[in-house]
Parts: structure tokens; C-alpha cells; sequence
């Protein structure tokens, strides 16, 4: 049997583009070279880092280029002396130009973190929990010049389960893409891949988390806000106000509850915090964190700063 293996440029910047990294470099196909995102400060000591793929490509002894933008007529020139089949794009978080595009062989194939169409964009994972969706999963596509807009090539789907987080998701989906990425590029290498066109009008959009987001808003039902804690966990991390003060909330479990009180204010103070929430619901707030402080169970809390989570209390004031 022929070689079917494909010369490679891979693009990616995160943990989830690594895992799919890692696979590649075990298979038959050659990568030529990484393209990841700058190194970014990270930490307290606002230290650069490179990015997991960049600290992988590394240790594999690949060449490495780090463009700010693949816009530049030399990053473009540079990325045509590969001479590649094609190029492989994961969680990258650089818009590729249709010269890019047009560059290898068989084009630029994505993998993305969701079932297209459904959450287009950069937060695809968190999107889905927060929406109550029960499943999800990777697209593999050809890309165009849309934003997660191009022909499907395949799909591999998984449920979500009802305690998910953000990242025990993300460590699932990291399992189940790349084998399916493999897959693909094993129909591109013998030309039988058949793309599918989405649907467009199908689709909805993962924008990008930001912190305000994270605020519980208590006049909702206690089990959209258990969506928002799980899809913000383990970043930004869902929060609300406690006498001023920022108290993060990493777990929580909603509960039917039949109150008259103000939604956000303290039903009880015992081995957890339970909140009144809107649409006769509460929200059992197990692990949180106050400013400066690590994460807790709440009795834990209540042991040392009881004195200001009485029952009656209200959360979420200034």
C-alpha cells in the first residue's frame, strides 16, 4: 500500500490544539512546521509563556513561527516555501486571508469544538453548556474565508453530561478530535472526502467570554445560573457581591424551592449557601473564593467569616 502520509503545517495555540499536535506527530504525516500565537504574559509575574503548542513543537524539534498577523506579504511568502499538502488549524485565534487559504495543496482544514453550525466562533464549549445544550462535540471542515462558515468533511458528537464544566468538556472533546481529525486527513489523502455545506441559517454564535458576564443575575432560575457557574469554570469564573466584595463561585447545585424572598438573598448558612433564585428555585453554593484568598468549601467559609453570611443576608448588592 502507498504512502498515503500528508506534509503538514499545523496552527494552533492552546492546550486543545496540543493534544491534536500530539497525535499528528505519532501518525504518518510529516509536519513541516507550527504556527502558534506569540508568547503572551502569563502569571503573577507577568512572565512571557510560550503557548502549549509552541512548548510541544519545541520539544519535537520543529520550526516554529509566531506571525502577529498572517495578513504580512512575507509571513505569506514565508508559509509558501513549505510547500505543504496542507494546513491543519486548531483554536489557532488568527483570521487566515484567502492567500493563506489558497497556500497548500488540499487547503486549510479546522477543527472546531462544537457541532456546526451551531456556536460558530471562540467560545464554543462554554456556549453550550450555558445554553443547557445535551450535546455536542467536533466539526472537522474545510475552511473558507467565513468564520467557521466552511464545508463540513466530518462530525464526531458526545453528550454533555449534567455536572460538566468548561474544562471536563474541553478534556473530552480534546480525546474524541483527534482521531477524527486523522480520519479526515486519511479521506483527503485518497480523495474521498466528501464535504457538506452547512446550513446556514442554523447557526449561532459563540462570542467570546467576558468577566461581566460571570455576574449571577439571582432573579434567574437557580439551574441557568448552575449552566453559567459550570460553563465559566475553571475561567472567568462565575461571581457575585458579597458586602462589596467579589465572591467567586467555582460549584454550585440548583435546586426547586418554594420562597417568598428577594431573589439573592441567604435561605441558610450551614454546610453551604443557599440562595434564592428566581422561578421558585436556589442555588447550593459549595465552592467559593473571596478576593486574595484560594478556593473553599463553604463550611469551610462560614468557619471563618460566618459573621457575614447570616441567613437573610442579600448577595449580588454593591
Amino acid at each position: 500500500m502507498a504512502d498515503t502520509g500528508l506534509k503538514i503545517v499545523f496552527a494552533g495555540t492552546p492546550e486543545f490544539a496540543a493534544s491534536h499536535l500530539r497525535t499528528l506527530l505519532q501518525s504518518q504525516h510529516r509536519i513541516l512546521a507550527v504556527y502558534t500565537q506569540p508568547d503572551r504574559p502569563a502569571g503573577r509575574g507577568k512572565q512571557l509563556q510560550a503557548s502549549p503548542v509552541k512548548q510541544l513543537a519545541l520539544e519535537a524539534g520543529l520550526p516554529v513561527q509566531q506571525p502577529l498577523s498572517l495578513k504580512d506579504p512575507e509571513a505569506q511568502a514565508r508559509l509558501r516555501q513549505y510547500h505543504a499538502d496542507l494546513m491543519v488549524v486548531v483554536a489557532y485565534g488568527l483570521l487566515l486571508p484567502k492567500p493563506v487559504l489558497d497556500t497548500p495543496r488540499l487547503g486549510c482544514v479546522n477543527v472546531h469544538a462544537s457541532l456546526l453550525p451551531r456556536w460558530r466562533g471562540a467560545a464554543p464549549i462554554q456556549r453550550a453548556i450555558a445554553a443547557g445544550d445535551s450535546e455536542t462535540g467536533v466539526t472537522i471542515m474545510q475552511m473558507d474565508i467565513g468564520l467557521d462558515t466552511g464545508a463540513m468533511l466530518m462530525k464526531h458528537s458526545c453528550p454533555i453530561m449534567p455536572r460538566d464544566t468548561a474544562q471536563s468538556l474541553h478534556d473530552r472533546l480534546a480525546e474524541l478530535g483527534p482521531p477524527a481529525l486523522l480520519e479526515t486527513l486519511a479521506q483527503l489523502a485518497n480523495g474521498q472526502a466528501t464535504p457538506i455545506e452547512q446550513d446556514h441559517r442554523l447557526a449561532s454564535y459563540a462570542h467570546k467570554l467576558n468577566k461581566e458576564e460571570g455576574k449571577l443575575d439571582w432573579s434567574q432560575s437557580a439551574f441557568l445560573l448552575d449552566a453559567l457557574i459550570r460553563a465559566f469554570n475553571p475561567f472567568p469564573i462565575a461571581y457575585t457581591l458579597s458586602q462589596g466584595e467579589t465572591l467567586r463561585i467555582h460549584e454550585a447545585m440548583p435546586e426547586t424551592h418554594h420562597h417568598q424572598a428577594v431573589p439573592g438573598t441567604l435561605l441558610a448558612a450551614d454546610k453551604a449557601l443557599l440562595v434564592a433564585c428566581g422561578s421558585n428555585t436556589a442555588l447550593r453554593l459549595e465552592q467559593v473564593q473571596l478576593p486574595g484568598k484560594k478556593v473553599m468549601a463553604v463550611r469551610d467559609l462560614l468557619n471563618g467569616s460566618g459573621a457575614r453570611f447570616q441567613p437573610g443576608t442579600q448577595l449580588g448588592a454593591a
